[in-house]
């Protein structure tokens, strides 16, 4: 219990942590000629969301982009967090649903336990790597070149066309944000119905 409350008190922080100290309002006597945003038609489209990023649909509505100093930062961490959420869905079916290692500390299918249930030296090993990873990427998302591209693709960017190497990471993009969603309700659903299994409210295996 004492886990579930403290991992919802940071899912918490982390959304604060996102909130400006002061969202611009929009003024309401906009120019009949002012482009209007993708993703919400009656708002205007941001002054940085330009399009000239991949996956940029105008969506904007805190006024996040007024804030930010460096949108090729706000990208990469866009990014990451998606990343992040899509490994850590399919770590939540496969906790619940798939085979796990032989022995007691592997044996829960509760994802809140999984963290204890396996000791410190299992997380400590996941920390370091991700620790390791930041650090050998550092300078890549402060400097030049494509948001989150951290190198880990083989080389295959490289040889696609311009439009192909668009198409995947739009792909990429829309995936991360679907993600972030799915992965908040499937977090606030294991908090609130524990003994739930999470694919057992679209009708799969109880």
């Amino acid at each position: 219990m004492a886990f579930r409350t403290l991992a919802l008190s940071a899912l918490v922080a982390s959304a604060a942590a996102f909130a400006p100290a002061s969202v611009p309002v929009q003024r309401t006597d906009v120019s009949l000629n002012a482009e209007m945003s993708k993703s919400i038609p009656f708002l205007v489209k941001p002054e940085k969301l330009d399009g000239s990023m991949v996956g940029d649909m105008g969506f904007d509505p805190m006024g996040l982009s007024e804030i930010q100093v460096d949108l090729k930062y706000a990208r990469a961490s866009e990014l990451k967090h998606g990343r992040i959420c899509m490994l850590a869905l399919a770590g939540m079916i496969w906790q619940e649903y798939l085979p796990h290692w032989p022995g007691a500390a592997y044996e829960t299918r509760n994802i809140f336990e999984a963290p204890a249930s396996v000791g410190w030296a299992a997380n400590i090993q996941i920390f370091l790597f991700m620790s390791m990873l930041e650090l050998v990427n550092f300078n890549k998302v402060y400097g030049e070149g494509e948001p989150g591209d951290l190198g880990l693709d083989g080389g295959m960017m490289s040889k696609m066309t311009a439009e192909q190497a668009k198409t995947r990471m739009t792909s990429e993009i829309v995936h991360c944000r679907l993600a972030m969603i799915a992965f908040t309700g499937a977090f606030v659903q294991s908090l609130l119905y524990p003994d739930m299994k999470l694919l057992s409210m679209l009708g799969g295996p109880p």
